[in-house]
């Protein structure tokens, strides 16, 4: 006999991930601020791109995994609490910086953005089939560097053709491999919860 969680993953797309948890403010509180720290200890993984002021992180993965687990609001809300706590000074951002004169700020910003996005999307199924979540991941990246991007230009000083030569396409292999571990990982996740 089916139970209640799994026939609701299987007949309803409105569910994102984090919908399966048992509903709570405290499970939201808990979602948003856990989302957070997960940016924010993913964005510690960093590898220096020579002639670039923009590593390589983890961070722009997480803060596209946390919008498509937790859904748009709770992603939102989470990526917002992960830039206020870094403009406030916490060294969370990439390579420990913080604040908004950091030349990856901008990324930051379009985080919170694509993170948005992608929750969207996940409430209408895009995390459920390979295909889907890869064009969800593709636009969350393109969102982040929409705004990344220029932000780096400005903030750099430097041409937008040069901010995209440091900021955008050292990068496009590495976002590749990460629509490809989302592809598999999120998918693979909601056969998961519909054997339970």
């Amino acid at each position: 006999m089916a139970t209640a969680a799994s026939t609701a993953t299987t007949a309803r797309p409105g569910l994102v991930l984090a919908d399966l948890l048992p509903a709570s403010r405290v499970r939201d509180l808990v979602l948003v601020t856990g989302g957070a720290a997960l940016t924010g200890l993913a964005a510690q993984i960093a590898v220096p791109v020579p002639g670039s002021p923009v590593p390589v992180t983890g961070q722009t993965f997480a803060a596209l995994l946390v919008g498509t687990a937790l859904g748009a609001r709770r992603g939102f809300l989470s990526l917002a609490l992960y830039a206020l706590v870094g403009m406030a000074g916490v060294p969370w951002f990439a390579e420990g910086g913080h604040g908004v004169s950091a030349p990856s700020f901008g990324y930051v910003i379009g985080m919170l953005l694509a993170a948005t996005a992608v929750g969207a999307l996940a409430r209408r199924g895009a995390d459920r089939s390979p295909l889907r979540m890869a064009g969800a991941m593709l636009l969350g990246e393109a969102i982040i560097y929409a705004i990344g991007v220029p932000y780096l230009a400005l903030a750099a000083d430097m041409s937008l053709t040069a901010a995209i030569a440091a900021g955008l396409t050292p990068f496009l292999l590495g976002d590749a491999l990460k629509a490809a571990l989302a592809m598999g990982a999120l998918p693979a996740a909601w056969k998961l919860t519909k054997k339970n």
